[in-house]
C-alpha cells in the first residue's frame, strides 16, 4: 500500500522544480493527506512572518466560519507560531494548556501535533494537526515531520524556479541590449555620420534633405538608446566611459577629414549606468556640431576626473560663432538641460573666427 509520503513525493516529481500554481496544489494535497493519515479532525499548513504572525493558511476540516474566526483574532499567532519560532515538533495532549493556544473550537481537551516547515535554515511556517481521537503517537510524529519536509522542499523548489526565471530574464535583457548597442546602434550611427559628411558637400536643396535625414536618424538612435537603458539589468549599473568615448571619437573621426582626438586624465573608467549614457550624448552633440558647422581641422575631446568630479571639454579650431545669434538648431538648449539634470554646469567660449570650447562640469561624479 502506498504511503502518504510516497504519494506526496510522487506528486512533487521527486524534488522537481514546480511553478506557483503547482505549489499551491501540492501543499493543499499535503495538508489533506496529513489529516487523513493521522485521523486528525483539523489540519493546517500556516505561513508565518518571522515574529509568528499569520500570513496565510491552508486548512482542512474547519468550517468557513471557524477560519474567519481565527483570522479575526488580532495579531493571532497561536501554537502554529510557537512551532515555527521554536523550530521543534510539538505534541500536546491538550493544546489549550499551551499559553499560545487560541482560535480553534473545542468542547474538551484538544490534542495537537505540529512540525516546522522550512527551506534550508529558513522556517516559514508550520504543519499542524488538531483534535485526534485519543492522542498523537510516534508514528504520527514521523509522518507529519516527513510531510513537513516535503512541503519545505516544494516551497524551496518553487522559489528556485522563480530565481532561475529571473536570472534568465536578466541574461536575455542584457543580451538584447548588447546586440542593439553593438550592431543596430553602431550601424545607424555610421550611416548618420556618412550622411552628415555628404550633406556638407551636396548642393542645395539636396544638402537640406540630407541634413533633415540626419536629424531624423539621430532621433531614432536616441530612442533606441533609451530602450537599451531600460533593458539593462539593475546589477549592470556601471559602464566603461573611457571605452565608450574612445569608440565614439573613432567613429565620428572616420566620417570627416577633420581629426578627432580623445584625451583622458584620472579614472575615467567605471561611471554609473545612465550618467555615462548622458555624457556620451553630450559629447556626441558637441562633436557633431563642430564637425558639421565649424570647418575645423581638429576637434579635441578632453575628459578629466578627480576628487572634485568630472569635466569634459570639447574644443575645435574652427570658425566659431556668436552665441547670442546662433541658430538654436545647434542643440545648445538641449545640452544645457541635459547637463542640469546631471547636476552640473555647461560653459561655451567662442567668437567668430576664434574656434569654440564647450565645457561640461559634473561635480561629485
Amino acid at each position: 500500500m502506498t504511503s502518504p509520503v510516497d504519494r506526496l513525493s510522487n506528486l512533487t516529481g521527486g524534488g522537481a522544480v514546480i511553478d506557483e500554481a503547482g505549489l499551491a496544489h501540492v501543499l493543499r494535497r499535503l495538508v489533506a493527506e496529513a489529516r487523513s493519515a493521522t485521523a486528525a479532525r483539523y489540519a493546517a499548513l500556516a505561513a508565518l512572518e518571522p515574529r509568528g504572525a499569520l500570513i496565510d493558511c491552508i486548512c482542512e476540516g474547519l468550517s468557513d466560519e471557524t477560519v474567519d474566526a481565527v483570522w479575526s483574532i488580532p495579531r493571532s499567532r497561536g501554537v502554529l507560531g510557537a512551532v515555527a519560532q521554536e523550530r521543534e515538533t510539538m505534541v500536546l495532549d491538550d493544546a489549550a494548556s499551551h499559553p499560545a493556544f487560541r482560535g480553534l473550537p473545542r468542547s474538551g481537551p484538544v490534542s495537537f501535533l505540529g512540525a516546522p516547515v522550512q527551506t534550508g535554515d529558513v522556517v516559514f511556517g508550520a504543519l499542524c494537526m488538531c483534535d485526534k481521537p485519543g492522542r498523537f503517537d510516534e508514528g504520527d510524529v514521523v509522518l507529519v515531520e516527513a510531510l513537513a519536509a516535503i512541503a519545505g522542499a516544494a516551497v524551496g523548489a518553487a522559489r528556485l524556479r522563480e530565481r532561475v526565471k529571473a536570472n534568465a530574464v536578466v541574461e536575455d535583457r542584457n543580451r538584447i541590449a548588447r546586440d542593439l548597442h553593438d550592431s543596430v546602434i553602431q550601424d545607424l550611427f555610421a550611416v548618420g555620420l556618412s550622411l552628415q559628411g555628404l550633406s556638407q558637400r551636396a548642393p542645395e536643396p539636396d544638402g537640406l534633405v540630407l541634413h533633415s535625414a540626419v536629424d531624423r536618424l539621430h532621433n531614432v538612435v536616441e530612442t533606441l538608446r533609451k530602450h537599451i537603458y531600460e533593458l539593462r539589468a539593475a546589477d549592470d549599473y556601471r559602464q566603461d566611459l573611457a571605452g565608450m568615448l574612445g569608440d565614439l571619437t573613432k567613429r565620428m573621426g572616420s566620417a570627416y577629414p577633420t581629426r578627432v582626438s580623445l584625451g583622458l586624465e584620472g579614472d575615467v573608467g567605471a561611471v554609473e549606468l545612465g550618467v555615462s549614457e548622458e555624457i556620451v550624448k553630450l559629447v556626441t552633440e558637441a562633436v557633431s556640431n563642430a564637425l558639421r558647422h565649424s570647418r575645423a581641422e581638429e576637434v579635441a575631446v578632453d575628459v578629466a576626473r578627480d576628487a572634485a568630479g568630472l569635466t569634459v571639454s570639447i574644443s575645435d579650431d574652427g570658425s566659431g560663432f556668436d552665441v547670442e545669434t546662433v541658430d538654436r538648431g545647434f542643440g545648445l538648449v538641449n545640452m544645457g538641460e541635459r547637463v542640469r539634470r546631471l547636476g552640473g554646469g555647461l560653459g561655451i567660449e567662442t567668437a567668430p573666427g576664434s574656434g569654440t570650447v564647450v565645457s561640461i562640469r559634473l561635480p561629485g561624479l
